[in-house]
C-alpha cells in the first residue's frame, strides 16, 4: 500500500504562465518555499500563446514614446473606467519589466536592427 506524501509550502501559485512563474521566482528569492502548479508545460502557457504580447513604452522605434502616452492611451481605451493608479504603475514600470524579462532570457520579436518592437 502506497502512502500519500505531504509537502508543505509557504505559497502555492496556480498557473505557470508569465505572471505565475514571475511570482514564484520573487517568492523564492525572498526565501519562501513556493510551488507553481500548471496544467500545461510553461512553454505551452497562455502567456506564450497570447497573440497581443505585452505592451510597454520602450521607445524602440519612436524616440518620443513615453510611459505617460501609454498611460493616457490605456486610460482612454478603458473608457476611463480602469483603475488609474494601477494603470499609472503598470505603464511607469513596464519598460523596466521588459528589460528584466529580456535579461532573464525571454525571447522578444525584434526589428532588423535588433531592437525589441
Amino acid at each position: 500500500m502506497s502512502s500519500i506524501r505531504t509537502i508543505f509550502f509557504d505559497a502555492v501559485i496556480i498557473g505557470g504562465g508569465g505572471a505565475g512563474l514571475r511570482a514564484g521566482l520573487q517568492l523564492a528569492q525572498g526565501g519562501l518555499k513556493s510551488a507553481v502548479v500548471s496544467k500545461v508545460f510553461p512553454t505551452r502557457s497562455h502567456t506564450v500563446s497570447a497573440q497581443g504580447g505585452i505592451t510597454a513604452a520602450i521607445a524602440s522605434d519612436d524616440p518620443n514614446d513615453d510611459w505617460r502616452w501609454h498611460m493616457y492611451d490605456t486610460v482612454k481605451g478603458s473608457d476611463y473606467l480602469g483603475d488609474q493608479d494601477a494603470i499609472e504603475y503598470m505603464c511607469r514600470v513596464g519598460p523596466q519589466a521588459v528589460d528584466e524579462l529580456e535579461h532573464m532570457g525571454l525571447p522578444f520579436s525584434r526589428t532588423e536592427s535588433g531592437r525589441i518592437y
